[in-house]
């Protein structure tokens, strides 16, 4: 299809029409008329964040709890709803959520409407987003990602803008710093490091002169443990049908494992991480060949990476991956078309794990099991496979040729440096 039949398509109603349905259904989750099996998902934003809510209010982070598991830039997401004073807390969170979905699906459809792009990577986050169920407005990842998404697209024109987007969201909740990885060497580089530096650092001295505390989360993320979701969690849920005495409780804001083995468990994890990103500075340093989409692909990548090595993978960490895998998607010629789509039918699991069947995976039964096994095992596959085609796309292969670049009229092209 040409650029021109893209943006004719992008200008249909048909996008637009079921992210309303679907967004309305997301709501009438949230606010109780319709009733999702599990848990109620919305506490966390009518109890735990609205006392953050409080606390903030009051001038300090919330230094005594060890819940806080965020940089100091989350206060800003915490504060949001006394934007709209007409609404309790709740309410004026999900409709927040609501428009930074909102914001979402329009960058997509704009950038889907360039030469070159198209409106898939619109309908992967139409697709995926509800997939995850109420969780995904009953938390604000989903604000982070709208940022996330914002700084890659800005970022084809603009490395600048992506750098300081970049560093924004980075304060937010971390996992965005790794959108740099896959800018084009050279002046876009440095361009872009330099700006989200900068950008981080005078955010950072901002956040601790306004209120004291902002860096206490730095010791409660430390000490976190092995959350029953996670991919080293499976190790334990099996043990505990082979005798393991070891126990679910509450802690730091999620359920953990305790017992003997966990340390262990939990080191193995940090190790894998460590591994991520020595593969990451390798791919850095090794790449040559960077395409007008290599910037999401290797974000993409890294987030994926970093979230199946991660002590914690809550439900709501799929919708970073949701938003990456369709800002990929724009892009035509992209080589994360597979690993998206396991991203979506994860999301679609995520569903079953959680709140469905959580009560499952808490008791570690045959059925949680299963969700778990299933649900990990396809953002592991996933992240294989992006990690391989990454490699693939951008390092040249063994006999000195480059990577080939973008597929256009049928052959290979290469692209700047």
């Amino acid at each position: 299809m040409t650029g021109r039949g893209t943006g004719a398509l992008g200008r249909e109603p048909w996008p637009y029409a079921v992210w309303a349905l679907s967004r309305a259904w997301l709501l009438l989750c949230v606010s109780g008329v319709v009733t999702v099996p599990g848990p109620d998902v919305t506490v966390d934003v009518s109890v735990i964040y609205r006392g953050w809510y409080e606390v903030l209010r009051a001038g300090t982070y919330p230094l005594d709890d060890v819940t806080w598991q965020y940089p100091p830039g989350a206060a800003l997401a915490m504060l949001a709803p006394a934007l709209l004073p007409f609404w309790e807390y709740a309410t004026a969170f999900f409709v927040l959520v609501l428009l930074c979905d909102a914001l979402v699906l329009g960058l997509l459809l704009y950038a889907g409407r360039r030469p070159g792009a198209r409106t898939a990577g619109a309908w992967v986050w139409i697709a995926g987003v509800p997939l995850l169920g109420p969780t995904v407005y009953a938390r604000y990842d989903l604000m982070v990602t709208a940022v996330a998404v914002a700084a890659l697209l800005a970022g084809v024109r603009r490395p600048r803008a992506l750098g300081a987007l970049t560093a924004l969201g980075a304060l937010l909740k971390g996992w965005p710093a790794l959108l740099l990885v896959g800018v084009r060497k050279g002046r876009p580089t440095w361009a872009a490091w330099s700006s989200a530096a900068l950008t981080a650092a005078g955010l950072a001295v901002s956040f601790a002169l306004w209120m004291p505390g902002a860096f206490a989360f730095l010791t409660f993320q430390r000490d976190r443990g092995t959350e029953i979701e996670s991919l080293g969690a499976l190790v334990l849920h099996v043990a505990r049908h082979f005798g393991w005495e070891g126990r679910v409780e509450l802690r730091y804001g999620s359920l953990e494992f305790t017992g003997p083995g966990v340390g262990a468990v939990s080191g193995v994890a940090l190790g894998l991480g460590v591994l991520a990103l020595g593969w990451l500075v390798l791919w850095r340093l090794r790449a040559r060949t960077f395409s007008v989409r290599t910037p999401a692909e290797a974000a993409f990548t890294a987030v994926l990476l970093f979230t199946v090595t991660s002590r914690v993978i809550s439900p709501q960490y799929v919708v970073w991956l949701v938003g990456l895998a369709a800002v990929c998607l724009v892009f035509r010629g992209t080589v994360m078309g597979l690993p998206a789509a396991l991203v979506l039918v994860a999301a679609g699991v995520t569903l079953l794990e959680f709140p469905v069947g959580f009560g499952h995976v808490v008791a570690s039964d045959l059925w949680g099991l299963t969700l778990l096994f299933v649900r990990n095992g396809l953002l592991v596959a996933a992240a294989l496979l992006a990690g391989v085609r990454l490699w693939r796309s951008t390092v040249p292969d063994g006999r000195g040729e480059e990577a080939a670049g973008p597929v256009r009229g049928g052959q290979p092209s290469r692209v700047a440096r």
